[in-house]
């Protein structure tokens, strides 16, 4: 099989400094982050102007560039405040800007021109000619509406201007409106979305009224309890790295600014080393272990979105998600015969983890015998960040995902 063209961009998700390094950790290119303001998701903790110098420089130090998320739609009160924070950003260092409103990417460009933009999914660009006025008005590259499929995203390529790089998302959660622009939270919460507040009212569970029966509710379809109407279910996109590649997407973007460590390294090391094996190994499957990764974090059903025509689909039965892993402890470091664990979520002596080190395959290990930090045998692990020294001869890399089964 012919050799897929230019390796792509691994994009990851890094909603503050844990997991920005264990994105850098597990093989991210670049990662994307907000600042104190101005961001998509005021639900993260973020990185305030001290921070972001040193999410910066860490990053830079590894070779990975950020990109900083400026991608609300600002109101006019709020727009006396952005010169400053671009301002900041630059001098950060940041590599690029993502916006996505029209007077914010003008401002960026008078304020700091030399600084690369980039346009959020938020522009809902579908079509070559967007693209390209995008270009003409200065920014470096588009990350595409989720809504497209990988043929539309191939015309883009082909029909826009040649020094424009193309981005889109390849995993995680989907918002049940276009390229994100709900008012529902702002309806039914007063939290307005579109300003990184959203209350996420999709994943609700919902049933139907009627006026003159004031406290009967009716199922949405047959079955008991309602229905979650808005659902959507999630994007996981790891068996297709070629067919992206050949779309001519130069970015692969995970979602998950707002989820766990946990997540955004797992999910990350998952598609390093699906891009690295396909490229690789042009024309061989991936190996089973790299899907099945992906089952590892928590996570709603999977689709391949909008990629390959149809949608993704809702999940119609609950609101929760699926999860059957979780991580029991992170190893940090080696004391004599122990690995020094801190634990996460609460582990049993005799169980069996899988590890996951950077770089590496997952393999299981006994998590047997264990004693705490004084030496004393202990049968659970049962305190939130408490160390546990686990006997074994395994050299295990700091940083270590030690992950349970809980299904």
């Amino acid at each position: 099989m012919k050799r897929p063209g230019k390796k792509p961009e691994i994009l990851a998700p890094a909603g503050d400094r844990e997991r920005l390094e264990a994105a850098v950790r597990f093989g991210a290119d670049a990662v994307y982050l907000g600042g104190a303001e101005f961001g998509m998701r005021s639900s993260s903790p973020n990185f305030g102007a001290g921070e972001l110098d040193a999410a910066v420089r860490f990053a830079h130090g590894n070779g990975v560039k950020v990109y900083l998320a400026c991608n609300t739609l600002p109101r006019g009160d709020e727009l006396p405040r952005l010169p400053d924070f671009l301002a900041r950003a630059a001098a950060a260092g940041v590599d690029a800007l993502i916006v996505a409103d029209l007077g914010v990417l003008r401002v960026s460009r008078r304020r700091t021109p030399s600084l690369p933009v980039h346009i959020s999914t938020q522009a809902g660009v579908v079509n070559a000619e967007a693209a390209g006025a995008f270009y003409e008005l200065g920014a470096k590259r588009i990350v595409l509406a989720r809504e497209l499929t990988l043929a539309e995203i191939a015309r883009i390529r082909e029909q826009a201007p040649p020094g424009l790089e193309l981005e889109a998302f390849v995993h995680g959660s989907m918002c049940v409106s276009f390229s994100g622009r709900c008012l529902l939270s702002n309806y039914l919460t007063g939290r307005d979305a579109n300003r990184g507040d959203c209350a996420q009212p999709c994943r609700w569970k919902y049933a139907l009224t009627e006026e003159k029966r004031p406290g009967q509710y009716f199922p949405v379809f047959e079955g008991d309890g309602g229905a979650y109407i808005l659902n959507s279910r999630d994007l996981n996109m790891i068996g297709h790295i070629p067919e992206l590649v050949r779309a001519g997407v130069d970015s692969l973007k995970i979602e998950g600014r707002a989820k766990s460590a946990y997540y955004t390294a797992v999910v990350t090391n998952a598609y390093r080393r699906a891009v690295d094996h396909c490229f690789a190994h042009p024309g061989e499957p991936l190996p089973a272990w790299i899907p099945e990764e992906l089952e590892k974090v928590s996570h709603r059903e999977y689709s391949t979105g909008f990629y390959f025509g149809g949608g993704p689909g809702q999940v119609f039965s609950d609101g929760g998600y699926v999860r059957n892993w979780e991580v029991a402890a992170v190893c940090a470091g080696r004391s004599g015969p122990y690995a020094v664990l801190s634990q996460r979520n609460r582990f049993f002596s005799g169980e069996t983890a899988d590890v996951l080190e950077p770089g590496g395959d997952p393999y299981p290990l006994p998590l047997d015998p264990l004693f705490d930090e004084t030496g004393a045998p202990i049968r659970t692990a049962n305190h939130a960040a408490m160390t546990v020294l686990l006997k074994t001869d395994r050299k295990i890399a700091e940083g270590a995902l030690l992950r349970v089964a809980r299904t």
